[in-house]
């Protein structure tokens, strides 16, 4: 069982930044693929960005390439999505999890085992 918990969330104008962790507990959390996927008010959750268990692999939703960075600290189970240039088309709500997938990091929810609870970005305009 792993338990996923983010963090980071708040308040940020248009063009900002935020950086959003994910700590994870249980004894082989640090042995998933990892991913952050969002969710916009009205519309169903998407893929924002995953990373492979040794954090050689990333995968970014074409929405946030080049705006958007994940990362992970395998010695502290916590994983990071640094985001930047935000705007208010991007999703409302970011939630981390978690993948027993070996290889890469998915990029279809059904291929992720552990769901946090959410954190919430409002993006001023």
């Amino acid at each position: 069982q792993v338990q996923l918990v983010e963090s980071g969330g708040g308040l940020v104008q248009a063009g900002g930044s935020l950086r959003l962790s994910c700590a994870a507990s249980g004894r082989t959390s640090s042995s998933y693929a990892m991913g952050w996927w969002g969710q916009a008010p009205g519309k169903e959750r998407e893929f924002v960005a995953g990373i492979s268990v040794s954090g050689s692999s990333t995968s970014y939703a074409d929405s946030v390439k080049g705006r958007f960075t994940i990362s992970r600290d395998n010695a502290k189970n916590t994983v990071y999505l640094q985001m930047s240039s935000l705007n208010p088309e991007d999703p409302a709500v970011y939630y981390c999890a978690a993948s027993r997938q070996i290889l890469g990091a998915p990029t279809t929810a059904f291929k992720y085992d552990y769901w946090g609870q959410g954190t919430q970005v409002t993006v001023s305009s």
